[in-house]
């Protein structure tokens, strides 16, 4: 039987991402966003649209995931980010069916030292984190029948993204200044998208387990700074011919933003490969796979 998967959004990095790897798995990928689905709207609408779609399970991907906006637009991230995350699940429940909830590093501060684990306190540092935070908690109280996964630094060959980023900046610039005191674990959108698929089916085949539910840290696998991030990629995309550029370490504090990011965004992803035998990846390896594929379709 062909596993049905319902995903909110139909162009995000990690919607694209389904649709391509769930393509190859033999899993029916159904995209729903706007106007049928709005995280913003009604909670009717959200289960009617979900309903529509008789799936076995559902993703939760959609968010608001402007980060530096969300600190003047609170309201809208977290009606979309908490309020809507809620109602998904809560369709989810009325339907009988698993949700896989889409997080992020952004719920802690970034203060820890060593990678974080899913019992670790929470502390957001901006709106954007707190409407995550708000979304797990809505999620979790709709439904016990839920996987919630949290990423962070996620790239694709799809849509707008920091290595994408990188790649155009190196066709304009000799030298980029790029942050070199902020940690984290590049994720490929692909490869967590594969991981996704491997969670699905377990929760699908085993409806009364809890030791597959509840929170898990879902990254590449390897950390690195955001200036060793771009140096791996116009390594990467030098030995293929492509731009490159110097990389100009510099600390966050000379790259202002809006809204504060976690120092050490690093993840252990020791729960999600003991419960769902989902790994993922070397982040190294799958960058290098995710330039090669932009180059070649230059």
């Amino acid at each position: 039987m062909t596993l049905r998967l319902a995903v909110t959004g139909t162009s995000g990095q990690l919607a694209s991402s389904l649709i391509e790897v769930g393509a190859n798995a033999g899993v029916e990928i159904i995209p729903i966003g706007r106007p049928q689905l709005d995280l913003a709207g009604s909670s009717e609408g959200i289960a009617a649209a979900l309903a529509a779609a008789a799936p076995d399970i559902i993703v939760s991907a959609a968010a608001y995931t402007a980060v530096d906006r969300a600190e003047t637009e609170r309201d809208l991230a977290f009606a979309i980010n908490a309020t809507g995350a809620g109602a998904v699940a809560a369709a989810a429940a009325m339907l009988g069916v698993p949700v896989i909830h889409i997080s992020t590093d952004y719920v802690f501060d970034g203060r820890k030292p060593t990678p974080y684990l899913e019992t670790d306190p929470t502390g957001p540092l901006g709106v954007y984190g707190a409407s995550k935070l708000a979304g797990e908690q809505a999620v979790a109280a709709a439904t016990p029948n839920h996987a919630i996964l949290r990423t962070a630094w996620v790239y694709s060959p799809f849509g707008n993204n920091f290595l994408r980023t990188m790649l155009r900046l190196a066709g304009e610039r000799d030298e980029l200044r790029v942050v070199a005191d902020q940690y984290g674990n590049p994720t490929s959108a692909l490869d967590l998208a594969a991981a996704i698929l491997v969670v699905a089916r377990n929760l699908v085949a085993t409806p009364d387990d809890p030791g597959l539910r509840g929170i898990f840290h879902a990254t590449g696998t390897g950390d690195a700074s955001w200036a060793e991030f771009a140096a791996a990629i116009f390594h990467a995309s030098a030995a293929l011919g492509g731009p490159t550029a110097k990389v100009k370490p510099i600390p966050a504090t000379a790259y202002p933003t809006p809204a504060a990011r976690p120092a050490n965004s690093r993840l252990d992803t020791t729960r999600l490969n003991t419960a769902h035998g989902a790994r993922m990846p070397a982040w190294r390896q799958s960058s290098e796979q995710v330039v090669s594929r932009l180059l070649k379709a230059r």
